[in-house]
């Protein structure tokens, strides 16, 4: 089974307002010795890892194009010494359109990454000065070019709607001018205020419209609607994807779909380094200190060496051994996020030799009756065997949260 990486970049020019990440502004005098740490942690865990084989590699954040293409070519470079890259490996970055720059871009290009994801979020200026973006959508248009130029060929660009005071026709003509763009994956997600973020506070005092749910609901059945239209595949609850191959079975995935991401919605394994980071490997939910400062001492001033086991670090903060029960769990939650695949009992029963209906019978069942979940049979049976799939209706992608509270 191959393995996936994610590596956080906790830091930022400005912390924007909606944002609840583990992400700094103003400590950009630390990237040195963080990319010395992050170096540290990789090989710490390397050392207590069996071979392993990595097909994917994602540098989130904050902003990791703050980064030097030399320090991001380090940090490459400590990964493939320390584990297997497949031939194929799909290496991904995080990117504000406001921080990059032809030589920048062609470098880590050269380095080896070869799919970036830019934050985007809307295409008109208000709401873009509302999120609190350093950038316009000129610089984005300007960017892709750029990244084109640079040799990306698999690119992303992440939109954000449900915004307050947003229209129906504002979020249309960002989606128009996104599709224009032709990027190979788009990501949208709904605006959620969150405690502790100056949004959630400036709506808790009734300084910030509250975002209007049905209008979001109106916004989301659009974006499936057109992007559908113009050739991107509805693949994940929030993620639409182009396929080089014609699209005819529930039980592949669109060629340019974030195979990162879908390393998580399988529920399964993949390390996490950096600070706040979370990881899910050898039976272990687990994360990183938070604060810059923390993470760097932990690793590279180390009060101790206590052995840790695979995948633990001296920087982790907090573990969980999972039971069977959290793994069945978080296997549905994660699951059924994936749209046109959703869960088939087979893969369920192969993996937890038990079936669906005799974990959760009722669940299911009152899902299917209220709409919510549907019931398919696998277009490419396996062994010769076809099996149950089990899918998000419609309705059931506007309302997922109710449905993933059936198997908490």
């Amino acid at each position: 089974m191959s393995l996936s990486i994610y590596l956080h970049i906790p830091f930022c020019k400005h912390r924007c307002a909606y944002c609840d990440f583990n992400t700094y502004a103003g400590q950009e005098d630390s990237i040195p010795a963080y990319v010395n740490a992050l170096i540290r942690e990789i090989e710490f865990v390397g050392s207590r890892a069996k071979q392993m084989n990595v097909h994917t590699v994602f540098f989130g954040g904050g902003t990791p194009s703050l980064l030097s293409a030399l320090q991001f070519d380090s940090i490459l470079k400590a990964l493939s010494s320390t584990f297997t890259f497949t031939a194929d490996a799909e290496i991904s970055i995080e990117a504000n359109p406001g921080t990059i720059s032809p030589e920048k871009l062609s470098a880590i290009r050269k380095s080896g990454i070869n799919r970036i994801s830019f934050g985007v979020q809307s295409a008109n200026t208000e709401e873009l000065r509302m999120l609190e973006r350093i950038h316009d959508f000129f610089t984005v248009i300007e960017a892709v070019s750029t990244a084109r130029k640079a040799g990306f060929d698999n690119l992303n660009l992440d939109l954000i709607y449900g915004l307050p005071e947003q229209t129906l026709a504002s979020w249309q003509t960002t989606l128009h001018r996104i599709v224009d763009l032709h990027p190979e994956h788009i990501s949208a997600y709904a605006l959620t205020l969150e405690h502790g973020t100056p949004f959630g506070r400036w709506s808790s005092k009734g300084l910030l419209p509250l975002p209007d749910p049905d209008l979001a609901a109106e916004m989301y059945e659009y974006a499936e609607e057109f992007l559908e239209t113009n050739g991107y595949v509805h693949y994940e609850i929030s993620n639409w994807a182009k396929d080089k191959n014609q699209y005819s079975t529930i039980s592949t995935q669109p060629s340019y779909a974030c195979r990162h991401n879908l390393q998580y919605w399988r529920s399964l394994p993949y390390l996490a380094f950096g600070a706040g980071a979370h990881g899910y490997a050898n039976g272990y939910r687990y994360s990183n200190a938070l604060r810059i400062k923390t993470y760097i001492e932990r690793l590279l001033h180390p009060s101790s060496f206590i052995s840790h086991p695979f995948p633990l670090s001296l920087a982790t903060v907090n573990q969980h051994k999972q039971t069977l029960q959290d793994d069945m769990s978080e296997y549905m939650l994660n699951n059924l996020r994936l749209t046109n695949v959703g869960v088939a009992d087979s893969d369920f029963r192969l993996r937890f030799g038990s079936g669906l209906l005799d974990v959760y019978p009722k669940e299911i069942e009152e899902l299917v009756k209220n709409g919510l979940l549907e019931i398919k049979t696998s277009e490419a049976p396996k062994n010769g065997e076809t099996s149950e799939v089990y899918r998000l209706t419609k309705r059931g992608r506007l309302l997922g949260n109710q449905v993933f509270m059936r198997f908490v």
